[in-house]
């Protein structure tokens, strides 16, 4: 017979958590790279996602969940807690959620990317695999080609960190493929601590679907004719999804406009490659599920599924980018470890389906994430739920300090923690927010205060929106409330003044190297 007892969230509200020997919850956070808002099969998407959907089925679908519109910052807000500006690249004047947790008791693991220059094994994790930077050859991170392997199409090299071990480069053996390593790595942490009952952090932190498009060439098989026919009839086809499975209300969140080429006005041939392109980025986003599934196995093979919660989201919108930089091989098959190829911004509009824009962009394409929270003990609602609650990355660390309880305790020398726990929307309540959520990253400046968004980019005029009334930001009200639009721009100066980020100077701190 399971026994359960009651704890009582940061707002008062009761969770349940089960009886296991430590009773505490383990917890599994899962990040995804770039990857489109409804490119999952629960979130409107037609790429085969069946465990992420299994977890998204049995758990909470979230549609308002924030990020800050890039790698990096995400990174710093959902292991700290705080504004990214509170720290730098480095995560200077912060606490990670490793060195929160270690001292509760719990076993802390991190495998994956870590976008920044320090060891993660140094900063409260018993274990680390990765690498320390943004994005990497799946196939080959190294900087040589390999016996009878074209060299590397895309040779940003980086430093990999195994625990205490430095490596640089690092030359992988034939057969590595980066979302399968850090499975891989993930599960071997976790088949050692078999039998043992403290509780365990898991970070898996994928690069997947981040360019370069690199996939197993059978996944990229099984999306042979899905993107022929273009951009705009797949954006439709994800948004009429999403309607029927109650995600969206037309009539509250209509589809924006189309950002992207007309498809009919593109070649042939220019057409072939698009299709091409968003055929390997289902194949990379189809082999993260599958991956997720062995993960799935092995938490139900070691009998700690049940007590675990599972927390899935994407650091940012769709990537619109096709750099540049990288070596490409016009021989070289796309989607093998010569390529070096990205799906772009028509294909980022499309896959973010129903909203505005993409990656970097302060519009909801830019700064919404898909969300997923599973956890059988402790989510005390009924199965394939939906939270419109607004919440954001900084709400993560104060949710796990709850439930990990005394012994994760937040250093009071520390600026203090920018978000509220999650743990009220696991019984289907209300999130209390005392202050407004912000955001500022690459010349672009937002605030969302219950339902009302301003959002502008670098200097230009502010837009307002009424989320409630139109989630995709169609219709800008700025001169139809004008002392609501200037309360807003007071309080995102007053916090950007706070933080020490002059208006004058965003676009110069927005500056920096992959």
């Amino acid at each position: 017979m399971r026994v359960s007892f009651l704890i009582f969230s940061l707002l008062g509200s009761p969770l349940v958590i089960s009886s296991h020997a430590d009773q505490r919850p383990n917890l599994v956070l899962i990040l995804a790279d770039d990857m489109g808002y409804s490119d999952l099969g629960s979130y409107g998407g037609e790429i085969k996602t069946p465990n992420l959907d299994f977890l998204a089925r049995n758990g909470i679908r979230y549609t308002q969940a924030y990020n800050t519109s890039k790698c990096w910052t995400t990174r710093i807000s959902l292991l700290t807690g705080l504004y990214h500006h509170r720290s730098d690249r480095n995560f200077i004047n912060t606490a990670l959620v490793g060195e929160i947790l270690k001292p509760a008791g719990y076993h802390t693991f991190w495998a994956g990317k870590h976008h920044a220059n320090f060891n993660p094994h140094e900063r409260g994790f018993d274990h680390f695999s990765g690498f320390l930077g943004g994005a990497i050859n799946f196939w080959n991170p190294g900087e040589q080609a390999r016996f009878g392997e074209n060299a590397p199409g895309w040779r940003a090299v980086y430093t990999w960190a195994f625990d205490e071990e430095l490596v640089k480069p690092y030359h992988p053996p034939k057969g590595f493929y980066a979302t399968d390593a850090f499975t891989d790595w993930s599960l071997k942490w976790l088949e050692e601590k078999k039998g043992n009952d403290s509780p365990f952090f898991l970070f898996l932190s994928y690069n997947a679907p981040h360019w370069p498009l690199h996939a197993h060439p059978k996944d990229i098989a099984k999306y042979d004719g899905f993107y022929d026919l273009g951009y705009e009839a797949i954006r439709k086809a994800r948004y009429r999804r999403q309607i029927k499975d109650g995600l969206f209300d037309e009539r509250t969140t209509p589809l924006s406009e189309p950002d992207h080429q007309e498809w009919s006005a593109l070649p042939e041939k220019e057409q072939n490659a698009e299709a091409q392109r968003m055929q390997i980025h289902a194949a990379m986003v189809d082999c993260m599920d599958q991956n997720i599934g062995r993960l799935i196995a092995k938490l139900r093979e070691i009998g700690k599924m049940d007590n675990t919660l599972i927390l899935f989201l994407a650091d940012n919108g769709a990537s619109h980018e096709k750099p540049s930089r990288g070596e490409r091989n016009a021989s070289a098959e796309w989607g093998s470890v010569g390529s070096f190829e990205a799906i772009g911004q028509s294909w980022a509009n499309a896959i973010n389906s129903p909203m505005r824009k993409w990656k970097v962009q302060g519009l909801e394409g830019g700064v919404c994430t898909p969300m997923i929270a599973y956890w059988p003990e402790g989510i005390a609602l009924p199965q394939n739920s939906i939270s419109r609650e607004p919440c954001h990355l900084i709400d993560f660390v104060p949710t796990v300090i709850e439930l990990a309880g005394k012994g994760a305790v937040y250093p009071e020398n520390l600026p203090p923690l920018d978000g509220i726990s999650l743990t009220p929307t696991f019984a289907g309540q209300k999130l209390v927010r005392q202050r407004p959520l912000f955001f500022q990253y690459g010349g672009w400046q937002a605030i969302r205060e219950g339902a009302w968004k301003l959002v502008r980019q670098k200097t230009g005029p502010w837009q307002l929106y009424d989320l409630s009334k139109d989630r995709t930001e169609t219709q800008n009200l700025a001169f139809t409330f004008p002392e609501r639009t200037a309360k807003m721009q007071q309080k995102w100066e007053n916090w950007a003044m706070d933080l020490e980020i002059p208006v004058s100077e965003l676009k110069k701190k927005s500056k920096e190297k992959l």
